[in-house]
């Protein structure tokens, strides 16, 4: 299994329309073929000082392998969403693992 977690940090000041934007977009990810499960959330209110809850969405997908990931990311979904969401956040930082 391949697990691509990926964290957002979205800018500020970003408008109604450009958050639902990014939503649609994070969760047509969803729809690219080879994903298995996904999901899409905030970060919980948990209270821990080892906790990171300075982002504001999160993104965790898994494959079969890295074969299907490497196809995920040229994916023209996933181009779409890049190249309509990218301006949206600050940040982003990915956790790629294998097991």
């Amino acid at each position: 299994m391949f697990v691509h977690a990926v964290y957002f940090w979205l800018k500020p000041g970003l408008t109604a329309d450009q958050l639902k934007t990014f939503d649609a977009g994070v969760r047509s990810l969803l729809t690219i073929p080879g994903v298995r499960l996904a999901h899409v959330g905030k970060p919980a209110p948990t209270n821990r000082p080892v906790i990171e809850r300075s982002y504001t969405t999160s993104l965790v997908v898994s494959f079969d392998d890295e074969a299907a990931q490497e196809v995920y990311q040229v994916h023209p979904i996933h181009d779409r969403f890049r190249d309509a969401c990218a301006g949206f956040w600050s940040r982003v930082t990915i956790y790629d693992s294998l097991g």
